[in-house]
């Protein structure tokens, strides 16, 4: 969207009703230019009612994540300053990358209405119907060495988890290490990719998926026996770009403490809102399969499991179930 649009939006919202005439002198545009911008507002989803009496009035806003929708009352100093937006794309994650490699700056956001190959940790896919979810990426460029950029999805589920706790007013779980859930059912994933040299990070690509306001039974048998969404939970519709914007406020302020101090000082955060500490486990990385009881997570991020022989493992990373799950 045009800077001028972004202005005129941004007027016609704080003052309910305005005249083209105003805008126009406002803005240093004739009347015509102004009406020409109202009519692309409109195009883009947004409700403005005109009158001769009382000029342009704004109605509702458009339910798509526009950049002006997520930029507009953001809080932050870099996170979403710079919003790339799709009704259709293969992948946030592919988009993103390609932006990074091009110098895109720490904080660009990708978000997309709908992904046809989205994708979750191992290549996995990740269903993205246009209903309704929340697909995002970020392009992030922390000053770390590549080992530690498995911490980063334990930091953003904090954040998560806290933003969608003051946007829906329910209270999900982290699922070691990087899933969202509600109860017994999965609302959402983390996913980060890496570019990186030896001994340094070039970016990371910070992924996010979390189903709001779309019901779980549209998608297909497999899955809706095993996810939940925001909706179907809260039983209120959800301002999806209100969710975006505290996340990202949210996520700035963990990420810069997390950088400055290390997962340390998120820690204890994560574990008050995880599900996994206390559960019986099953973790596999591929090649082996390791059960016990999960006792703690350390200050590197590893999850510690306690085995049945009284050994303790500490784990980084694998896939994990639940043997009893601790709600």
């Amino acid at each position: 969207m045009s800077e001028l649009r972004e202005l005129i939006l941004k007027n016609l919202q704080q003052e309910g009703h305005i005249s083209g005439e105003i805008l126009g002198k406002r803005l240093k545009i004739s009347r015509t230019a102004v009406w020409k911008h109202i009519k692309e507002l409109r195009k883009r989803g947004y409700q403005i009612e005109a009158s001769r009496k009382s000029g342009y009035t704004f109605v509702k806003s458009t339910t798509l994540l526009l950049p002006e929708e997520i930029k507009l009352g953001l809080n932050t100093w870099n996170m979403g300053k710079q919003v790339v937006h799709f009704n259709e794309v293969s992948s946030t994650q592919d988009v993103a990358a390609e932006l990074a490699i091009e110098g895109g700056a720490e904080g660009t956001l990708v978000i997309a209405e709908m992904q046809t190959r989205g994708r979750g940790r191992k290549g996995r896919n990740w269903a993205s119907l246009s209903l309704g979810g929340i697909y995002f990426s970020l392009i992030l460029r922390p000053k770390l060495i590549p080992p530690k950029v498995v911490q980063i999805p334990l930091i953003a589920s904090v954040a998560l988890t806290k933003a969608i706790a003051e946007t829906a007013r329910i209270q999900p779980k982290i699922k070691w290490p990087n899933d969202l859930y509600i109860n017994t059912k999965k609302v959402g994933g983390i996913l980060t990719e890496m570019n990186s040299e030896i001994d340094a990070v070039n970016y990371v690509i910070l992924g996010i998926g979390l189903n709001v306001n779309m019901s779980a039974s549209l998608f297909d048998e497999e899955i809706s026996n095993l996810a939940t969404s925001l909706i179907d939970e809260c039983g209120v519709y959800i301002s999806r770009a209100k969710l975006v914007q505290n996340f990202l406020s949210e996520f700035e302020q963990i990420y810069a403490k997390y950088l400055a101090c290390g997962f340390g000082s998120v820690r204890d955060e994560w574990k008050a809102f995880n599900n996994t500490i206390g559960s019986q486990v099953r973790i596999s990385d591929g090649a082996k399969d390791i059960e016990g009881k999960a006792v703690d997570i350390d200050n590197e991020g590893f999850l510690l499991v306690r085995k049945e022989n009284g050994d303790i493992c500490r784990i980084i990373n694998g896939d994990i179930s639940f043997s009893n799950l601790v709600l």
